[in-house]
């Protein structure tokens, strides 16, 4: 196999992104944000931002990892992410992030590599990220399987609330220039060569945005602040031109989150919740 069993350990250089309002904005408009939502599209005021936020300087972390992990790019699949927020971030300053390769684990068909990355500002953590990389056709290698984790499913009873978004058909097209341009999200022939052909996907992370924004204004009155982690599975594509709808269970201060693409019933987010504070 291809990837790297070695590099476990290993570490990136230390990354920067000097951002202002307006790279907040762009993040915002590029997860679905309406104008009812002026505190995140407004540097009147602040603006305020949304916890998901923290994969964006992450992005070269990820590629760098790819790189050193000498694992094929083609058959990449964004299979979990979770963030955990620190303390709030000021709306401008230059973040500096170090990402860590945690361990590679054999999943049989699929190999899955586990990345976190650490966000500092002024020397100080704001925030980490875990990224769950799956490779197609690179398991079977005899390696260690993943350390059991808690299992997340929603309750069987009716949501404490439900949350519908438009996704727009130029979605994908905005959320990449916050930084992830895989053509994957842009390009209908490279979509199809991989085997879309229904045409380009939306990013996995704009979905998370999307889901970090239901659980804002559903469960948190507007104020992002108060989520502390956010964390999901993806379990299946979302296409531009979707709409998704999020339910959300309320277990004291945690939501259990699934979504869902109208017309499907298999859910597209699974094994997700949000922890709230403040």
């Amino acid at each position: 196999m291809p990837l790297d069993l070695q590099c476990v350990g290993a570490k990136t250089k230390v990354h920067e992104l000097e951002y202002d309002w307006r790279t907040l904005v762009l993040y915002a408009l590029g997860i679905g944000a309406k104008r009812e939502e002026l505190d995140y599209l407004y540097e009147g005021r602040g603006p305020k931002i949304f916890p998901s936020f923290a994969v964006v300087p992450t992005y070269a972390i990820l590629g760098e990892l790819l790189a050193i992990s000498k694992g094929p790019y083609a058959s990449v699949i964004h299979g979990g992410q979770s963030v955990h927020m620190l303390r709030p971030l000021p709306p401008k300053g230059t973040l500096k992030t170090q990402g860590t390769i945690k361990g590679i684990y054999d999943l049989k068909l699929l190999a899955q590599m586990v990345m976190e990355t650490e966000t500092t500002l002024d020397g100080e953590p704001v925030f980490r990220t875990e990224w769950q990389i799956l490779f197609r056709g690179e398991g079977g290698f005899g390696g260690e399987r993943r350390p059991k984790e808690e299992k997340v499913n929603p309750p069987k009873r009716e949501p404490d609330w439900v949350a519908e978004d438009h996704v727009s058909n130029e979605q994908a097209l905005l959320y990449r220039l916050s930084g992830d341009f895989n053509p994957l999200h842009a390009d209908p022939a490279f979509a199809a060569a991989v085997g879309f052909e229904q045409g380009p996907i939306l990013h996995g992370l704009c979905t998370f945005g999307f889901v970090c924004r239901a659980v804002t204004r559903m469960a948190c009155a507007g104020d992002a602040r108060k989520i502390t982690s956010l964390s999901m599975q993806f379990k299946k594509p979302v296409w531009p031109g979707d709409t998704l709808r999020t339910v959300g269970y309320q277990e004291g201060n945690r939501v259990l989150l699934q979504a869902f693409a109208q017309g499907r019933d298999e859910a597209v987010i699974g094994g997700a919740y949000a922890d709230l504070g403040g």
